[in-house]
């Protein structure tokens, strides 16, 4: 890459979610903290600690993959409702979801699992070997700079 070419937001996104697992985070709080920093969600830092439990497919039960929930949260933090109970009738509440918010999350967790077949972090990780190996950390690495890009890509599409 060109030293002097300047980022996109997305791209930028993607490399702090990167550098964040280089520092030991987990894939969810990777993808959480890079969008975190980079879009206005109007939320404290430390609501990141929301993102540790889904690490490792949901406390390393290797299920849902973590980078995908860090994601799907990140991507709530942009076009979630900031109060639910701001609809005045139940039936408003529920078009709002259906029509403003599953759309735009289901299309990107859609894109992610179209791309690799699975959203099961286990499915993700055992083709590349023991969970501490290179060639998984390497994968995870991946997915979680895939995960980060997408959520930063469907939040610059869809902000308010």
């Amino acid at each position: 890459m060109d030293e002097n070419k300047e980022l996109t937001l997305v791209e930028k996104v993607e490399q702090e979610a990167k550098e964040c697992f280089k520092q030991g985070l987990n894939c969810s709080e990777c993808v959480m903290t890079a969008m975190m920093n980079n879009f206005d969600m109007g939320l404290p830092k430390e609501v990141v600690k929301l993102a540790t439990g889904f690490g490792g497919g949901m406390g390393h039960t290797k299920n849902t993959c973590g980078a995908i929930t860090g994601a799907v949260m990140a991507l709530s933090g942009i076009v979630g409702r900031e109060n639910p109970m701001a609809k005045e009738t139940m039936a408003e509440r529920i078009q709002e979801l259906q029509q403003d918010i599953y759309p735009v999350v289901g299309k990107m967790v859609k894109e992610i699992e179209e791309e690799y077949g699975t959203l099961i972090c286990s499915e993700l990780s055992n083709p590349h070997g023991d969970w501490e190996g290179k060639a998984r950390k390497k994968n995870c690495m991946s997915m979680i700079i895939h995960c980060a890009g997408l959520a930063a890509k469907y939040a610059e599409e869809n902000k308010g």
